[in-house]
């Protein structure tokens, strides 16, 4: 039952809907906004507009960006050659904090999930098999999560790439099975990166 009305109840509402954030957290939040000064409550509110209005996904690789290009396909100094496929651009984030990679991305956007109805076509799979074709790429490194999802997206993808001819490897373990790559720190992963074994398809 609602105990707040109008604007209150409705902000209220919204930022419960957010991932992570409860009944109790959103009325937190509220209130602590209202208490903010005025500007400081636009400046957040003027930020969600600009992301929502600016951000879209980087032509080639699905990253986030702010144009057509991400900042990654945009820097000549990264290994064009190399490319770390990972589910998600949050997922990036992680990798880059290790220090162990220095080549391009490909965010597919998700894994394979047959009850959830994700299958191949709905993730960015036929893209990276063109780049693949059409910028030479000879390593990719599978860095999708090792959970039951990444490990099949992983299998399925190490399965059409092997025959193109080129290096297809897969990060290694010191991730726990079942983890995200959002959650694991940067000496795990970079270890894992580290010690990426190839995948037999």
């Amino acid at each position: 039952m609602a105990i707040f009305s109008g604007p209150l109840q409705t902000l209220i509402d919204e930022l419960g809907r957010l991932p992570g954030v409860g009944p109790k957290s959103a009325q937190r939040i509220t209130f602590h906004l209202l208490k903010v000064a005025p500007e400081d409550a636009l400046r957040l509110a003027e930020a969600i507009i600009a992301v929502k209005e600016r951000i879209t996904l980087c032509t080639r690789c699905f990253n986030v960006a702010e144009g057509g290009l991400c900042a990654i396909c945009l820097d000549d100094r990264r290994d064009a050659f190399s490319v770390c496929v990972v589910e998600d651009p949050r997922d990036i984030v992680s990798v880059e904090k290790t220090g162990e990679f220095a080549g391009k991305y490909h965010v597919l956007q998700g894994a394979l999930n047959p009850i959830e109805g994700i299958g191949p076509e709905q993730l960015r799979v036929r893209e990276l098999l063109v780049r693949v074709e059409d910028e030479g790429i000879t390593e990719v490194i599978l860095c999708t999560n090792p959970n039951l999802e990444g490990e099949a997206t992983a299998m399925y993808l190490a399965r059409l790439l092997k025959p193109m001819g080129l290096t297809v490897t897969r990060i290694a373990s010191g991730l726990p099975v079942g983890g995200d790559l959002e959650y694991a720190d940067e000496l795990t992963l970079g270890r894992a990166l580290e010690g990426r074994r190839e995948v037999e398809a």
